[in-house]
């Protein structure tokens, strides 16, 4: 079985447009909640988000290429290059047929298909569709898209687990490395998700926060007056690959990944496991296959959503995991400042792990004033300011509707 590292990061979200500011804005606490620019949210009972800032398609692609990508395989194409980038990817001196592409969305073309329906109610029901209406709106499409723009004739395909698809594609694309099955993977998630009938949609539901008054405040995880979610927009790529793969190309390494576990709630299609059965054989399989002990992690990225049920399902799932170890990990909830990106959440929160285990600096958990009394005080929840901590093992928590759940072992890169 190969090492395998991260060699390559690339981000646009709701606090940075690339990786560095991304980070920055972490350290610092800054939250990505406004209120909707995209539409006039005034009839929605939610009228906040974490969009996107000062995004110009055309800074990145021609008129041309824009009109033929929704907006979440833009911000995919623009996560993937800089991850491409960053980790000094030479595709010609490579053989592309052993590098594949594992990249993940949650919802794909939601904007693009709630724009052409308009557009058919709104002619009488003619038919006189985009060309690229299908695909602009298939999940694949930016895994193919990232494919074609770079040659590369590995794998190629597009898990889709609601949340905890960005998660799983990481996991994936570790095996397959592992294996001996590719070398290098482009991986991570995009989602576009800020539209009238997504926001309809998951207000419907009541999932999200309404606190419209203080929305810079709303996502408070773990904190007793929590209310629900804020959907965020935006994507997170990672350049994976085998050790031998990084040495030759003497590429900068940022940390390991040793361990990967998937498991399901198999409770409800979007509630969670009240005492976090699937999120505990999630991370519990992850150390497993780490070959660690729960002792040996000292951060956790945990899912967190702000939610009732799921922030507190995810700290039973810990509590149970770390039940024999006095020393609990350090944990936080970077979608305080990011809110949830749904399928990309897992990547933007892969990629935050990965520098906390690099630079030993731990993003606060913003927003959380009063702890839920249902949460042990043996936590440290990081709240308010960014913690300096040795760390050599962390976990990232994702978790998605239909009770898919994802975990991921980071572990400081040693030679």
């Amino acid at each position: 079985m190969r090492r395998v590292v991260i060699t390559g990061l690339g981000a646009i979200t709701p606090i940075g447009n690339n990786v560095k500011v991304y980070w920055q804005n972490l350290l610092k606490g800054i939250s990505g909640a406004e209120k909707i620019t995209r539409f006039d949210p005034s009839k929605f009972k939610t009228q906040f988000a974490c969009e996107v800032k000062n995004y110009d398609p055309l800074v990145y692609f021609d008129k041309k290429e824009a009109r033929k990508l929704d907006r979440f395989s833009q911000y995919g194409l623009i996560a993937a290059e800089e991850a491409i980038k960053d980790a000094k990817l030479e595709f010609s001196k490579l053989d592309t047929n052993r590098i594949g592409v594992i990249f993940s969305s949650g919802i794909g073309g939601f904007e693009t298909f709630e724009d052409e329906i308009v557009q058919y109610t709104q002619n009488n029901f003619r038919p006189r569709f985009n060309p690229f209406f299908i695909t602009k709106i298939i999940p694949n499409g930016l895994s193919g898209a990232i494919a074609i723009k770079n040659g590369l004739r590995g794998i190629n395909y597009t898990p889709v687990t609601a949340c905890a698809s960005s998660t799983q594609s990481i996991i994936h694309a570790f095996n397959y490395i592992k294996l001996g099955k590719v070398d290098i993977v482009i991986t991570g998630g995009s989602e576009a998700p800020i539209t009238e009938a997504s926001i309809g949609g998951f207000t419907a539901m009541k999932a999200m926060s309404t606190n419209n008054e203080n929305y810079s405040i709303a996502s408070k995880p773990f904190d007793k007056n929590r209310d629900g979610f804020v959907i965020g927009e935006g994507s997170g790529a990672l350049v994976i690959e085998s050790l031998d793969s990084a040495i030759r190309r003497n590429a900068t390494i940022y940390a390991e990944i040793t361990g990967g576990g998937e498991s399901s709630d198999a409770y409800h299609i979007t509630g969670t496991h009240p005492e976090g059965l699937g999120a505990y054989l999630a991370m519990e399989g992850a150390l497993k296959e780490a070959n660690i002990l729960p002792e040996k992690i000292d951060y956790i990225n945990a899912h967190a959503t702000s939610t009732g049920i799921g922030d507190l399902s995810e700290i039973k799932a810990i509590e149970k995991l770390f039940e024999h170890n006095p020393e609990k990990p350090q944990i936080n909830a970077t979608k305080s400042m990011t809110g949830h990106l749904l399928g990309a959440t897992g990547a933007i929160e892969a990629i935050a792990t990965t520098l906390s285990v690099k630079t030993n600096m731990i993003p606060p958990t913003i927003n959380t004033i009063d702890i839920d009394e249902n949460i042990s005080k043996d936590f440290n929840l990081s709240l308010h300011k960014k913690s300096i901590k040795q760390i050599e093992y962390a976990l990232s928590n994702s978790f998605g509707f239909g009770g898919h759940c994802a975990t991921i072992v980071f572990k400081k890169y040693n030679n």
